[in-house]
């Protein structure tokens, strides 16, 4: 009978391709979570997913859009990522603290909401907490009775934006300290939260009582100070991320989980079934990235959470083998700064308001939210450089997506009248629309949304036409909409454009359609070196937006601008060196910019060391097939050295031909996968190339997420010919050492 079902179901799903409307035959509710039957067909499974949609929460957490992550405690002042929990608070010597000027840095960037790290894996808390001693209450800020977190939620309320709080559920205090909570193997027993303290009351008060042993019940307390003096809050950020671990503890999450919905009815939760991560922290989306994902067990239940990185990830083969189909985004998160954390102005890169800008239009219109890091100085402000980034991030932001250019246009009025919950539903026969301005229109951008809170994500395929010349021109493909997702085009002259829907998962509703154009820029660019010495500046291959006169820059140093460079370490002006061809340094720092009628594009930097041509391998402990160590130096971060599989410590040895005095090293991780990480090691020299002593010891965090090239600078100079590099700890607990690239810096 189920089968008979199934077939008469499809059969109407076909039929129905005559019609305007959904078959009420095949209408499902519309749920957050849809299970899936052993019975269910493909056609059966694919029609729930297209009925999956997100809470009001997960909505409402959507339109946020473009938001802030604000990284700040111990790790400010040690210059650290990770502290190890045993950091004297007096460390944290704040004098001053301005989150006015951070709000209003955020508000000029166009974000929504910021999330604060009220306590990172070091356990340090940055507000008067009533169940710990290791936060600003035995600092020297403000006398100890400074709270870093209240002052942040008066200033995002003085200037509209939202609060969001991270709690790390892992805490290197707790662990390390001798009366620490952290896997302490107390009993699990009744518990009231909030546990009562002295002279401290709460207004509110609710109260829970949880099965929970001694850390939980800490981890529940401090949720529940967060989430009632500090409100409203509207996203809990938990990361994954475990330091160290110790008697075997684990999380009761769906204890916590119904305290922050009781607390915080408008809060979202990332790291579990509200929001997931996107995989890695270098701002980047996957082409294809659905919100509508399979789960083995019902998310609602769940006690933890993995994460998700598979390229695949809610593709039809996915949902197929999934128990449960759930709606959960993204978010894209990354930092502005080299680091999660500040360390200084001088050797921590920001990233160009190039970069920012790009990030925001790929993953805000790749149907996820764009997370950016700002991490405050030890002055207890951003400082100028990301300032400048977050305005003119935000002025480019106002200037791209200010005016819609479809504003009175004719066609669909569903998707033209810039009210989400209205939309046009695309039926059987050809599922296209077209849209026609009153007089023509110059574009480059066009954003198409799905009315996902009532019907979910459907469109796997589409296309945008542009009516030129009297005839149909294709100028954008794409797979997935979702909550949006933003086409960029090379500008084109038009009066009518056509949205066509090459392949759905049922009738697509399409609640908006807008078109936009962005002023192009002068384009990003790229330094490299080879072996030889030579230094070669080009345009980005990525740059997008900028094509005078239609064509393709790539390559063409004389299409319509100048590369201004200098190669002293100072930033290049319209009165710098024009770049004319490859030219040779022997080491040092080359900036660089594109110039375009005397306006200057965002300034590319490459810091290169000796140079490579004599250098030769004297020895490692292993390779693995044709990754040998001649990779690490060839120039080219595409081929790597990687040792063999096994354990213990892994090295390479390098004669560089004459002896230099060097000042430091970096280190380029290979990124075709997460293996060979190097996260802590030691640089070794010899006189010989035979003998060799350790001279100082290096530390790399968060390599994985985040494989980008590291710098470290030696405490005092190394004079040396012959210089190593040998493993101590592998990110991820690997057994394989792998180097990309190594360079060595001289003065």
């Amino acid at each position: 009978m189920i089968k008979l079902f199934q077939y008469l179901a499809l059969i109407a799903l076909l039929t129905a391709c005559s019609q305007k409307s959904e078959p009420n035959a095949l209408v499902l509710p519309v749920s957050n979570t849809i299970k899936v039957q052993e019975s269910d067909s493909k056609d059966t499974i694919l029609l729930k997913a297209a009925h999956v949609v997100p809470t009001s929460n997960q909505f409402d957490a959507l339109q946020n859009e473009f938001i802030a992550f604000i990284h700040f405690g111990p790790n400010t002042f040690t210059r650290m990522e990770w502290g190890n929990g045993m950091e004297d608070p007096k460390i944290f010597d704040l004098q001053n603290l301005d989150t006015d000027q951070w709000c209003k840095a955020m508000k000029d960037a166009g974000m929504k909401m910021v999330i604060f790290t009220a306590k990172h894996h070091d356990g340090f808390v940055l507000w008067q907490s009533r169940y710990t001693k290791h936060g600003v209450m035995s600092s020297p800020f403000k006398d100890g009775k400074g709270d870093v977190l209240k002052e942040l939620s008066e200033s995002c309320k003085k200037y509209g934006l939202k609060l969001g709080v991270y709690l790390s559920p892992a805490d290197l205090f707790q662990i390390e300290n001798k009366e620490g909570l952290y896997g302490n193997l107390s009993e699990y027993t009744e518990r009231t939260i909030p546990r009562q303290v002295e002279g401290r009351p709460f207004e509110n008060k609710t109260k829970f009582t949880f099965e929970v042993d001694d850390y939980n019940e800490y981890f529940l307390n401090q949720l529940f100070e967060l989430l009632t003096e500090y409100g409203p809050i509207h996203e809990v950020w938990f990361d994954g991320a475990h330091p160290k671990r110790k008697g075997g503890q684990t999380y009761n999450y769906l204890a916590w989980k119904e305290l922050i919905r009781a607390l915080a009815p408008k809060a979202v939760i990332f790291g579990k079934e509200d929001i997931r991560w996107c995989g890695n922290e270098a701002g980047k989306t996957r082409d294809t990235e659905w919100n509508v994902i399979p789960y083995q067990e019902d998310p609602d239940q769940m006690n933890s959470f993995a994460d998700l990185t598979e390229e695949s990830l809610g593709s039809r083969e996915d949902l197929y083998k999934g128990k449960y189909l759930h709606y959960q985004q993204a978010e894209t998160n990354t930092s502005i700064r080299e680091g999660w954390f500040y360390r200084d102005d001088t050797d921590q890169k920001v990233r160009s308001t190039d970069d920012v800008f790009d990030m925001y239009e790929r993953s805000v219109g790749g149907n996820s939210t764009f997370l950016l890091n700002i991490p405050p100085n030890r002055e207890g402000n951003f400082s100028p450089r990301d300032v400048s980034v977050l305005e003119e991030v935000g002025e480019r932001i106002k200037e791209t997506y200010g005016e819609n250019l479809l504003s009175g246009a004719n066609g669909p009025q569903g998707v033209l009248d810039d009210d989400p919950s209205s939309f046009e539903l695309l039926g059987g026969g050809a599922q296209e629309m077209v849209v026609e301005t009153n007089a023509p229109i110059t574009v480059n951008r066009l954003a198409i949304q799905e009315a996902i809170d009532t019907h979910s994500e459907r469109v796997e395929k589409h296309a945008v036409d542009a009516w030129v010349d009297n005839t149909w021109k294709e100028i954008a493909t794409a797979t997935n909409i979702g909550y949006k997702r933003i086409l960029r085009f090379p500008e084109i002259t038009t009066q009518k454009l056509r949205i066509r829907i090459l392949e759905s998962r049922f009738y697509p509703a399409i609640a908006n359609v807008s078109a936009y154009y962005y002023k192009a820029r002068p384009p990003q660019l790229s330094i490299e070196r080879s072996v030889e010495g030579s230094v070669a500046i080009s345009p980005k291959k990525d740059t997008f937006g900028w094509k005078p006169h239609g064509e393709d820059i790539a390559g063409n140093i004389n299409s319509g601008y100048n590369i201004r460079y200098t190669t002293d370490g100072s930033e290049p002006t319209v009165a710098s060196e024009i770049y004319t061809g490859p030219f040779k340094i022997p080491s040092g720092e080359i900036q660089a910019v594109a110039e375009v009628n005397g306006k200057l594009g965002s300034v590319a930097s490459q810091l290169f060391g000796i140079v490579k041509k004599d250098w030769k391998s004297v020895g490692e402990d292993s390779f693995e097939g044709e990754n040998v160590a001649q990779n690490a130096f060839d120039g080219d971060s595409n081929t790597y050295w990687s040792s063999s599989d096994k354990a213990g410590k892994h090295f390479i040895n390098i004669d560089l031909g004459k002896e230099y005095s060097i000042t430091g090293f970096t280190y380029t991780p290979q990124v075709l996968s997460a293996d060979g990480m190097i996260e802590k090691g030691t640089v070794r020299m010899s006189t010989d190339g035979k003998t060799w002593k350790s001279v100082e010891d290096f530390q790399f965090g968060n390599l994985i997420n985040d494989p980008t090239t590291r710098t470290h600078m030696f405490q005092s100079k190394i004079n040396a010919r012959y210089i190593g590099i040998e493993s101590k700890v592998i990110a991820g607990n690997g057994k394989t050492a792998a180097i990309a690239e190594l360079d060595f810096l001289l003065d």
